[in-house]
């Protein structure tokens, strides 16, 4: 029954459809999976209908965002929409391509489809990793049967040289994305050409590069064609003589582009190329001699420390221009304080605002942490996980540049001077982001990434009070083929799983259980580690123990909040799926993608906690 609904709710949204302004559905490439579903055919529908119902509500709500992840059980789903569509018309090409992927794959674990304007691609199985994304299947071009209204003369190398550009901007741009114009003269006139070209999210800039690279090779011989594009499961490339996106998403590369780069297609640029690179070889080997022989080798006045300037992502910001902008690390400017350094608002030159985290360097120990936290996070990408901007140091004095976040910290909203002003809405919003953001350090991200410091003062929120994970200090990486690490604590106790702080035994599902806790002061709106400054007998979690065994739940919901706000069944279940984070990490804990599936079900759980929360007691 379920089934037949979605899918009259989809014919129903394909006959609105023709409202909208374009969502560019013309079919590019499509393929199924050879490999027959293994599960029950039915449950496999509707977990494939709630992964991308899941998606498609991500991409509602959010009119800024045109990339999503979902997955239910054993199906991973991905869409991408092309930045210059809008909301309305990234959720009708995500429509159309639903529904042609179920009926031309009917009995297939997996599948893709990619239209002009949007890409779609499922799986029985996690293929959200950088590697399987490129790889996927080779790509290949299509030039319109049509040619150019334009001079050919003029037309083709404009548009060489307009490809070549984007190939070379697009992966230094923030989100892979990158649309624009470039003018071709038309018998005496100025006419224009467009061009647009985008990578998944989720890739690494190199790997954006490299797809794109392969894009241009697969359309170059296009021109004088009208129009080609390259697609695949990594990235897209199109021009046109004729506009296909509005005035608005027109960006300027030139910032992008390097003096002196090479056209792919010309010898005589290729020539001067490697004239280019001899000479900068000698250069760079004079200016290291130099540094070597004159210089400290640990001090920079540009920010080039540590080998932070071989990073892809992080602008290296001139030193002092962050002291300017925090008035000197002033008092007044300082916003918070990290495990590893104190937090400072910047406001820049030309008037953004950013906040600046100072580490000052004197162990090797600490050299590390900072390089650490620079490359771990300068390529992380996802909405609910804080945004490095860039980097900068001098001496032993080093900064991290991050995105400001006008609200601060969750736990000010918990316990703090502005205790009691989220509503329950807004925090069901923070507890779903923040799991959003683990899953997709955990899994979707190319290396599991694992935090080690959840706590609501690590939570940060923006101007519409999303959350965004901070304070990437203690994180490590975890390899494809391990389980765990065996590591030294580091962490906050109380938010700590027992099996990391007693044994040193690191999985993801550490992350989790820190999670678990900070769910539960979101409800509660109180400290967990409050019995360190107030005479109690009971913790947090043994305190929403008792309650939910005792049928009582409702009385541990904050005080602050309006009984009206909230249902009762609703609280029953985030405190269970808290508890469930609680759990042994062998069994019943569950991984942060399946509790992204809990919370966005309107089932109630299944799986009830087993029994008392570990080290509850």
């Amino acid at each position: 029954m379920m089934i037949v609904l979605g899918r009259v709710f989809l014919i129903f949204l394909m006959n609105i459809a023709g409202v909208l302004s374009d969502p560019q559905t013309k079919l590019l490439k499509e393929d199924c999976s050879q490999f027959t579903i293994a599960t029950d055919m039915s449950d496999f529908l509707n977990n494939f209908n709630y992964t991308f119902g899941d998606i498609r509500t991500q991409l509602s709500r959010n009119s800024s965002i045109h990339f999503a992840t979902a997955v239910q059980m054993n199906v991973y789903g991905m869409v991408q929409c092309r930045n210059y569509l809008s909301s309305a018309d990234c959720v009708a090409c995500l429509d159309v391509a639903w529904t042609q992927i179920r009926r031309n794959c009917p009995s297939g674990d997996g599948g893709h489809v990619i239209f002009e304007g949007c890409f779609l691609r499922y799986e029985a199985r996690n293929f959200f990793t950088q590697s399987i994304l490129v790889t996927f299947e080779s790509s290949a071009g299509v030039c319109s049967a049509s040619k150019s209204k334009y001079d050919a003369v003029t037309f083709t190398p404009v548009v060489e040289g307009l490809i070549t550009d984007l190939v070379a901007a697009t992966p230094k741009i923030n989100g892979f994305f990158a649309a624009t114009t470039r003018p071709v003269l038309n018998g005496g006139a100025t006419a224009t050409v467009y061009a647009v070209a985008q990578c998944i999210e989720t890739i690494s800039r190199k790997d954006c590069q490299s797809c794109l690279t392969i894009g241009y090779n697969n359309i170059q011989s296009c021109p004088p064609a009208s129009e080609a594009s390259s697609a695949d499961a990594g990235c897209f490339l199109r021009y046109s003589d004729v506009s296909f996106f509005a005035d608005k998403s027109v960006i300027n590369i030139t910032p992008y582009l390097k003096e002196g780069k090479r056209n792919l297609s010309s010898k005589k640029a290729i020539m001067w190329g490697v004239v280019c690179s001899v000479c900068l070889l000698l250069l760079i080997f004079a200016v290291i001699l130099w540094y070597q022989l004159v210089r400290k080798p640990n001090v920079t006045e540009r920010g080039d420390i540590l080998g932070i300037d071989k990073l892809q992502g992080p602008v290296i910001y001139n030193f002092k221009d962050l002291k300017s902008a925090t008035r000197s690390f002033g008092e007044d400017s300082k916003i918070g304080e990290g495990g590893f350094g104190d937090v400072y608002k910047g406001i820049m030159k030309n008037g953004d605002i950013v906040a600046v985290k100072k580490l000052s360097v004197t162990t090797s120990k600490a050299k590390t942490d900072f390089e650490s936290e620079v490359k771990l996070i300068s390529n992380v990408n996802h909405r609910n996980i804080i945004r490095l901007l860039g980097c900068s140091g001098r001496g032993s004095k080093l900064l991290l540049v991050f995105e400001y976040m006008a609200n601060g910290s969750l736990d000010k909203f918990l316990y703090g001077e502005k205790l009691g002003s989220l509503s329950w809405k807004q925090r069901i919003d923070v507890i779903l982001g923040i799991a959003r953001g683990l899953a997709y350090l955990h899994e979707q991200f190319h290396s599991c990434i694992i935090h080690r410091d959840i706590k609501s003062s690590n939570i940060l929120l923006d101007d519409d009070f999303q959350p965004k994970i901070a304070d990437f200090g203690l994180a490590r990486l975890i390899c494809d083929d391990q389980s765990h690490l065996s590591t030294k604590f580091a962490g906050t106790l109380g938010y700590t799983a027992p099996e990391y702080a007693i044994h040193g035994q690191l999985t993801e599902k550490v992350d989790t259980y820190s999670f678990g806790v900070v769910v539960l002061e979101i409800v509660g709106g109180k400290r967990c580690t409050s019995l360190i400054t107030e005479p109690v007998t009971v913790s947090l979690l043994e305190q929403a123990w008792n309650l939910y065994e005792n049928d009582m739940h409702s009385d541990f919901v904050d005080e602050n909040l309006d009984p009206k706000e909230y249902n009762v069944d609703n609280v029953k279940k985030i405190i269970e799926i808290a508890l469930m984070c609680t759990q042994s990490p062998t069994s019943v804990r569950p991984t942060m993608s399946e509790v992204v599936v809990l919370l966005t079900n309107d089932r109630s759980i299944e799986q009830k906690p087993a029994g008392k929360p570990i080290f509850s007691s």
